[in-house]
């Protein structure tokens, strides 16, 4: 049995020695691991990005707007905001502004509380309710603001106004096409200055923005000490300004040998 032993162990010195060998003669260091290929990972070819906007007038007014009701009960907060949000939908409904596009965004109710030395108490609670408005005729937006206001009288908060266009699609490939041309163009021209010339196109990546600009509007931010509305006498004025859709576009080209 210990003959037997030591044979093996005869045999496995010798299949080391001889992987070493095999190994220093080959160059590779033994237990090493060879790798090979290409490691550079620099894109070839021209790469250009190209902006396009089309500028364009809004059709749609969205407010934020909303009700604000403080008592010392739960039952007399809700009851008196529950009756100041059904009189400013009313108001809403008979401008013509649909069902669809009213929409309650936020519903609260907590408690509000103060402190004495060093003990904190309840001194009542605070329901909030806001909507979301698409006012699909935007000279109607400030008629809403208004009636609105007269409906929830000092419950009445308005948190702001965006404007939007119904259908962007089309103007999104209108500064698309010229976000595109754009970089083509930019292309061609790098490849004149390099003496090269360009081969197809290999890579194309879009994103698209709306951005809005020259707007005005009043703004009763929806906050705890927030003012309410005045009451109104002298129309409120919205402008809705123009909306900017931007398009970037980026080629990546090969170079034609």
């Amino acid at each position: 049995m210990r003959n037997k032993i030591l044979a093996i162990g005869l045999v496995l010195m010798t299949l080391l020695l001889v992987g070493l060998v095999a190994g220093c003669s080959s160059g590779v260091p033994s237990g090493s691991l060879e790798l090979k290929g290409n490691l550079n990972n620099q894109q070839e070819g021209i790469w250009t990005t190209g902006e396009g906007k089309v500028n364009v007038a809004p059709d749609v007014a969205v407010l934020t707007l909303g009700i604000e009701s403080q008592e010392s009960t739960v039952a007399v907060a809700r009851q008196e905001a529950a009756a100041a949000m059904n009189n400013a939908i009313a108001a809403i409904k008979a401008l013509g502004i649909d069902d669809k596009d009213i929409q309650t965004q936020y519903f609260n109710i907590s408690q509000t509380n103060r402190w004495t030395g060093d003990k904190e108490e309840i001194t009542g609670y605070r329901v909030t309710n806001t909507m979301v408005v698409k006012v699909r005729k935007i000279d109607k937006a400030g008629d809403v603001i208004d009636k609105v206001a007269e409906a929830g009288g000092d419950l009445t908060r308005v948190n702001g106004i965006n404007f939007t266009v119904d259908d962007p699609q089309p103007y999104y490939q209108q500064a698309r096409d010229k976000a595109y041309d754009y970089a083509a163009a930019k292309a061609k021209q790098m490849a004149a200055k390099a003496g090269v010339k360009l081969g197809n196109v290999i890579y194309v990546t879009e994103n698209s923005a709306t951005n809005s600009y020259g707007m005005a509007y009043r703004n009763y931010a929806l906050a705890s000490d927030a003012a309410p509305a005045p009451t109104t006498t002298i129309p409120s004025s919205i402008s809705a300004g123009q909306l900017e859709i931007s398009a970037t576009v980026s080629l990546g080209y090969e170079i034609s040998r």
